[in-house]
């Protein structure tokens, strides 16, 4: 037999030599409400618990969003810029040849 019943027996024993009838009526709704107000209060609190997690949870994605978006745009100034410069370099090197095929022609 598990203590658990030992000690439930004997306290039902013991409660029934000490007081009347009527308390013990009594005590059976109020143990039933207190066994579901602690349940309540453990399911509530899970829930308020998973509430935060998933704040935090929903927080960090928005940073790593945030994050993968200036990445993106930083490759694309970047991105950007290497166009720039390969297209002044490839005008000054069309100027160039310009020029000499200009000064060729006129030799």
């Amino acid at each position: 037999m598990p203590l658990w019943v030992f000690f439930l027996m004997v306290l039902a024993l013991s409660g029934g030599c000490h007081c009347s009838s009527h308390s013990l009526t009594l005590r059976k709704p109020r143990y039933a409400d207190a066994i579901f107000t602690n349940s309540y209060r453990k399911v509530l609190g899970q829930l308020s618990a998973r509430k935060v997690l998933q704040d935090i949870m929903s927080r960090q994605q928005a940073e790593r969003n945030q994050e993968q978006g200036a990445k993106v745009w930083l490759g694309r100034q970047v991105d950007s810029m290497w166009e720039d410069q390969k297209q002044t370099a490839l005008e000054s090197l069309l100027a160039a040849m310009s020029q000499k095929l200009s000064r060729n022609s006129q030799e």
